[in-house]
């Protein structure tokens, strides 16, 4: 499970939409956006790309104070493995990184060799 997440933050998703094919990615960074709307695309405001976003159900309320949902956003940096391999991240990963093989709604995702130490470590592993 990630560090910076709990169960209890997400028990309004209804579903995980990927924007792109999971297969090159080893890890995706994981994040808690406040926005207006709780079953569209939100909007995205980091450097890099988002490349997956939580729906929420109907009973998914706003805060009172803001009128904003929370929803679970996905995204890499430019400096991210999938974009550099051979750079900050050859291995080892940042915290907020999870396996996307292990995202689905209602469970935040976990830290695997994959996600955690890189292809070097899968390859390790099956030899």
């Amino acid at each position: 499970m990630s560090s910076l997440m709990n169960e209890s933050d997400l028990i309004h998703e209804a579903k995980v939409v990927w924007l792109e094919p999971l297969d090159g990615l080893d890890y995706v960074r994981q994040a808690l956006d406040k926005t207006r709307r709780r079953n569209t695309k939100p909007p995205y405001a980091r450097d890099g790309r988002m490349v997956g976003y939580a729906v929420l159900d109907d009973g998914a309320e706003a805060d009172p104070d803001s009128g904003l949902y929370r929803r679970r956003v996905f995204f890499l940096l430019p400096h991210d493995r999938d974009s550099l391999p051979e750079g900050l991240y050859r291995e080892g990963a940042p915290g907020e990184a999870v396996d996307p093989r292990t995202i689905e709604p209602k469970r935040p995702g976990s830290k695997t060799p994959r996600s955690q130490r890189g292809p070097s470590a899968i390859a390790t592993a099956a030899s």
